[in-house]
């Protein structure tokens, strides 16, 4: 049976998560095994729970928990669930709830990026992309453009901070990802070998003079190819580019000379996964 708490004290500690940590604080990169992150909606929070991810406790609208939330609250057993009216979750929280409904969880373990990439054929690596709508907004697109999974430098913004699962429409439970390396030293010498050892061809997405189009036949006949995205503004660093096997662009037209990030990962995901 459910465990109602109604909120009558903004510092109770318990709150803290939903309220006065910040995402850096939630990660605990001290020590990533007791870090927690939050998710949001019913659907983030949903495709969470059938990844295998652990929740910790709930906050919502009073009206949600014999509604919307109701299934997802019979999932939990006897977790707390903390709540109030939505003007009274406003105040405490500090910005609108969407759908109404938090759900702080503990984070999975990380997994290396060998482990993730076995079997793969077409996978993403995303080198300091650090704005967690693009992070979210690329991970949503690998999951329904035919990635395998996603691979993010150590530069990159976490995919469980509350937004990034929030625009991925919770796909990053969904599509396998990992870290490859620890350090901003482990990328891009030490990362590309990597790649190479377990056999990837790499596409550097890149405006560059050599660049071939993204149509070119040589790059939907590689086997195994990593599609490598670089940081909003600046793209990729020109000693990533210079490791690629490849360097890729996409046409433009009307005089413009390239797309958002997320944008842009569309295109290649839709293009090179088939």
């Amino acid at each position: 049976m459910a465990n109602i708490i109604e909120i009558t004290d903004f510092s109770a500690p318990e709150l803290d998560v939903y309220a006065r940590l910040t995402e850096a604080q939630l990660l605990n990169r001290h020590c990533l095994t007791d870090g927690l992150f939050i998710a949001e909606s019913p659907l983030v929070i949903g495709r969470a729970l059938d990844a295998g991810c652990v929740p910790v406790s709930f906050l919502m609208e009073r009206k949600h928990i014999e509604g919307e939330a109701a299934p997802l609250i019979a999932r939990c057993g006897d977790l707390p669930v903390y709540t109030a009216p939505f003007d009274v979750l406003t105040q405490l929280t500090g910005f609108r709830l969407t759908r109404g409904m938090l759900c702080a969880m503990h984070r999975p373990p990380l997994r290396p990026a060998e482990e993730i990439c076995r079997g793969t054929r077409r996978i993403a690596v995303l080198e300091s992309v650090m704005n967690p709508t693009n992070v979210g907004a690329i991970f949503r697109s690998a999951a329904a453009l035919h990635m395998d999974a996603v691979l993010l430098t150590p530069g990159c913004s976490n995919p469980l901070y509350r937004r990034s699962a929030r625009v991925s429409m919770g796909t990053v439970f969904q599509i396998p990802w990992a870290y490859i390396g620890e350090t901003m030293e482990d990328w891009p010498e030490r990362g590309m070998e990597r790649l190479r050892t377990m056999g990837f061809k790499t596409a550097a997405m890149a405006l560059e003079d050599d660049s071939i189009s993204i149509d070119d036949p040589r790059l939907r006949a590689e086997e195994k190819l990593a599609i490598v995205l670089g940081t909003e503004g600046d793209g990729l660093a020109q000693s990533t580019i210079s490791r690629c096997d490849y360097t890729v662009r996409i046409p433009m037209s009307h005089g413009v000379d390239s797309l958002n990030v997320a944008a842009a990962s569309a295109v290649a995901f839709w293009q090179l996964g088939r």
